[in-house]
């Protein structure tokens, strides 16, 4: 009897674990909150877009940490 887990010949695996889904999900949280607050400061919307896009890696690093 073939496992549930086990991935076999013509079957497509998932492309994310579980941990990176949440990480890369909450990083992109990160960056969208930021992008909101920096454009509700009085930024235009392509330096509140690259604040967004700057807070993003260091979020994916953090999370990545934090999370067992």
């Amino acid at each position: 009897m073939a496992q549930a887990g086990r991935r076999g010949p013509g079957r497509d695996g998932p492309l994310l674990s579980q941990r990176a889904a949440i990480v890369f999900l909450l990083a992109a949280l990160v960056g969208i909150g930021a992008t909101v607050l920096a454009a509700l400061a009085g930024n235009v919307w392509p330096v509140a877009v690259s604040v967004g896009g700057g807070v993003v890696p260091p979020a994916v690093l953090f999370f990545n940490q934090i999370i067992d």
